[in-house]
């Protein structure tokens, strides 16, 4: 049965391969973006300012959800909804924190109330989340195999240059998280992302509407904003080599992350969408395996066939956190969702894209003098 789905967000990164994938499928497609210059800048667009890769087939609102009326309008006809739109980005989110929680929170509100005061068709929701509301992820503590959520590290031990967690002297070990671990948001952003899952969750149990939240960890692929210097590390990576520039690496390069490539986000969403079940839950889409930061910059430089080694800046950027990889078996059991691409069949995609892309503004030095005036590098 074809659905008809409204996208916010719909000309981003994540968005628009969402848009592709929902189109290839025969589903019925509307965009809904405020094309925000932190996205979109810097790329190839249309004399409307829309991305040149946006699919022509989708119809296009360009929009602000906040302003009056426009998400009422955007949902005639409209079965599906799917929410992506939001300022992204832990670093730039402690230095505009009322621009966060405007576009992040205040747009959630908008729209829920929309749906819980006005006649609409949507019969399923699917809203995108973050592993940055996780914090730190899991840990086990090697002595009594005792699973371990520990706080922030502190100020001092950051000073000290003292990168990994313990506990009573002992160093504990990263394990996969799950979603059962307790939230410790670390960031404006994070907040934002704790704050508007639950929102969703909660408004779509009370009108019995379907909601999936889903975690997203370090997505990467084409489209990312290769100009902003506080997201998509794989991307910024590439650009410097290419540039034959040294990747700037935060504390010691040995933090862990997932990377998770953008085909495989799409997948989750349309799988998820598609889906008949009748659920209220949050969920981790992942690779399920870890990589640390030092691991990537190696792997980028040797299949760029570049002999530059990272720059660890050995300093930290408040609100990040040491390591946080997903445990992905939860979507697998519910929906039979599984990552396809490997990590470096998903890094010769991005690394493909970003050799042919617009040359990007490299921000990255002015970015951390900016993170140093605001007291947000330690």
């Amino acid at each position: 049965m074809i659905k008809r789905v409204l996208v916010t967000g719909g000309a981003g990164f994540i968005g628009s391969h969402l848009v592709d994938l929902l189109l290839a499928r025969g589903h019925e497609v509307t965009v809904l973006d405020t094309l925000l210059p932190q996205v979109h800048a810097d790329g190839e667009s249309d004399q409307n300012g829309w991305p040149t890769y946006l699919d022509p087939r989708a119809k296009r609102i360009k929009g602000d959800v906040l302003d009056e009326g426009v998400f009422e309008e955007s949902l005639r006809g409209v079965t599906h909804l799917v929410h992506l739109a939001a300022s992204v980005g832990v670093g730039q989110s402690m230095t505009n924190i009322v621009d966060y929680t405007r576009n992040n929170v205040m747009t959630a509100a908008v729209m829920l109330e929309t749906l819980s005061r006005r006649p609409h068709t949507v019969g399923r929701i699917v809203v995108a989340s973050s592993m940055s509301i996780y914090g730190e992820g899991a840990y086990l503590a090697p002595s009594t195999r005792r699973v371990v959520a520990p706080p922030p590290r502190s100020h001092e031990q950051l000073a000290a240059r003292r990168w990994e967690l313990s506990e009573d002297g002992e160093e504990l070990t990263p394990i996969a998280t799950t979603e059962e671990k307790p939230l410790r948001p670390a960031s404006i952003y994070a907040i934002n992302k704790r704050d508007h899952e639950e929102m969703f969750l909660a408004v779509g149990q009370a009108l019995q509407v379907p909601t999936v939240a889903l975690r997203l960890f370090n997505a990467y692929g084409s489209r990312q904003a290769l100009s902003n210097p506080y997201t998509g590390v794989a991307a910024i990576f590439i650009s410097r080599l290419l540039n034959d520039q040294p990747p700037l690496v935060f504390e010691d390069g040995r933090q862990k992350r997932d990377f998770v490539h953008v085909g495989d986000v799409a997948n989750a969403f349309v799988t998820v969408l598609e889906s008949e079940l009748a659920v209220w839950d949050v969920f981790n889409v992942g690779s399920g395996s870890p990589i640390s930061i030092a691991e990537m910059a190696s792997t980028l430089a040797r299949m760029l066939d570049k002999s530059i080694a990272p720059e660890y800046l050995s300093k930290y950027r408040v609100g990040d956190v040491r390591h946080c990889f997903a445990d992905i078996s939860k979507i697998e059991r519910t929906f039979g969702v599984r990552p396809q691409r490997s990590f470096d069949e998903g890094m010769q995609e991005l690394i493909s894209w970003v050799s042919e892309a617009k040359a990007p503004v490299d921000r990255s030095r002015a970015s951390l003098a900016e993170l140093e005036k605001q007291r947000l590098l330690v």
